[in-house]
């Protein structure tokens, strides 16, 4: 005699318990780089520091519309009068014999020989330290660290009794000289040079016969070219706003940069007999932010991309 066998679980027994909390949950979002989570207290900080950076610039250009007297009697933010923007160019480039000219190519000069030969050593220096071992490199790499940690101000007046020593004070190689050496730049080329270039690469290349002069300008120096464009910014800026070393080395006028020539047109009206050319300082200020500003909306692709080497480890 069989046992009869059991009744199967009703169809029903089997469904998943659907109960009322999960009924309400709603799906989760899934946030991605197109499409990222809004967060209105980053969106109302972004907006603050936007307000902040586009203030002064935004004074600073309607200020060169106005003339001498238009700037005391007008408020700061709102346009006064006639514009005189080009009355106060014109003026600005022709006061004093030219000087203002002067100083543009004293700036351009710092610049092309200080910020070019800065950008060209930093990147040697980085590239070898990236794809070369050789013994006491955890050392420099402690120098590098310890160098972008000290401030320019800092190191100014040594610099300035060393140079007097070799009597190369209130010339030219006394800002040149000092503005070849960037720690930060040197760094940022390190790891930039670390990621960019594959080791696999290099190998190839010296397999084929490839020297080491031939396969950093031919292999290398293509892959480099976000990196190269980041450290020259960055060494460009801070040779243009270079204030504190141009003021301590030089004496002669004709050898001021324009940082160091609108300062002196400033102080001015403070001087006996001298005359309040504000609307020349406005103008000439203006004048000397334009060239920093083209070349970074040049440039602006490649500074991104190098910023954000070494971000995502692969």
């Amino acid at each position: 005699m069989t046992t009869p066998a059991p009744n199967p679980a009703p169809a029903t027994s089997r469904r998943p318990q659907v109960t009322l909390s999960s009924a309400r949950r709603r799906p989760r979002k899934l946030h991605t780089v197109e499409r990222p989570r809004r967060s209105p207290l980053l969106t109302g900080l972004t907006g603050l520091v936007l307000v902040y950076s586009l203030v002064p610039l935004l004074w600073l250009f309607i200020n060169a519309t106005k003339t001498q007297e238009g700037l005391f009697d007008s408020f700061g933010l709102w346009f006064h009068g006639d514009v005189a923007i080009w009355d106060n160019i014109v003026d600005t480039l022709t006061y004093d014999d030219g000087i203002f000219t002067r100083w543009l190519v004293n700036t351009l000069i710092y610049v092309l020989l200080g910020a070019g030969g800065a950008t060209f050593l930093a990147v040697l220096g980085g590239y070898a330290l990236a794809t070369f071992d050789f013994p006491g490199k955890r050392a420099v790499f402690a120098i590098v660290i310890g160098a972008v940690a000290v401030p320019g101000t800092a190191l100014a007046v040594p610099t300035f009794l060393m140079f007097s020593e070799v009597g190369l004070t209130n010339t030219p190689w006394a800002v040149i000289i000092p503005s070849l050496i960037s720690p930060f730049g040197l760094y940022l080329m390190w790891v930039f040079s670390s990621e960019a270039i594959p080791s696999e690469l290099l190998e190839a290349a010296r397999v084929d016969g490839s020297g080491e002069f031939s396969t950093f300008f031919r292999v290398s120096l293509p892959l480099l070219a976000p990196g190269i464009v980041t450290v020259l910014l960055f060494t460009m800026v801070a040779t243009w706003n270079n204030y504190f070393l141009p003021l301590i080395m030089l004496r002669n006028p004709d050898w001021y940069p324009l940082t160091l020539g609108l300062n002196a047109w400033n102080s001015q009206a403070s001087t006996a007999g001298g005359e309040a050319i504000f609307n020349l300082v406005i103008t000439g200020s203006l004048l000397t932010i334009v060239p920093l500003i083209v070349a970074f909306l040049l440039l602006q692709r490649y500074w991104q991309s190098g910023l954000a080497a070494g971000s995502v480890k692969q």
